[in-house]
């Protein structure tokens, strides 16, 4: 009896394509999810750095920067929806008024812009943590990186 031609794959065939695709798998996974978590922090600090422009603008209209629980809506800004689910953004003075407008310490009026991770982004990017930016542009992180350059 002749056999004919057989169609189809072979099990040792399937087996090693299954193994290809899960080493691709292995290695594209984390790379992408660590993608994910760089733009979303590079989203934050988009929006923060504006937030810091505002801030001067503001500066330049009133003589005192915006701060308190009401300086996002003072800078007439609202945090974008593809940042607010990942990160928290606050806006602080170093010595608020009673309306929460920034006042001057040592005669240097001062704010803070806090970007702080929430959710799946608090658990992917523990290298950056909690971003910072202040008055004078300095830029801190709170996470485990060697230095802010790493996160900035």
């Amino acid at each position: 009896m002749q056999r004919g031609k057989q169609l189809g794959f072979t099990l040792i065939e399937l087996m090693i394509t299954v193994a290809i695709i899960g080493i691709l798998a292995a290695v594209a996974l984390p790379s992408y999810n660590q993608y994910i978590v760089r733009a979303n922090r590079s989203a934050a600090q988009s929006f923060m750095f504006s937030v810091a422009n505002k801030q001067e603008q503001y500066m330049l209209d009133a003589r005192r920067y915006a701060g308190g629980g009401t300086a996002l809506a003072d800078l007439s800004m609202s945090v974008p929806a593809d940042v607010s689910s990942k990160y928290a953004i606050t806006v602080t003075c170093t010595m608020p008024t009673a309306t929460g407008n920034c006042t001057a310490l040592a005669g240097i009026p001062a704010y803070l812009v806090t970007g702080t991770p929430i959710g799946a982004q608090l658990a992917g990017d523990a290298r950056c943590a909690t971003l910072t930016l202040n008055h004078l542009g300095t830029k801190t992180k709170s996470g485990t990186a060697s230095a802010v350059s790493d996160c900035w």
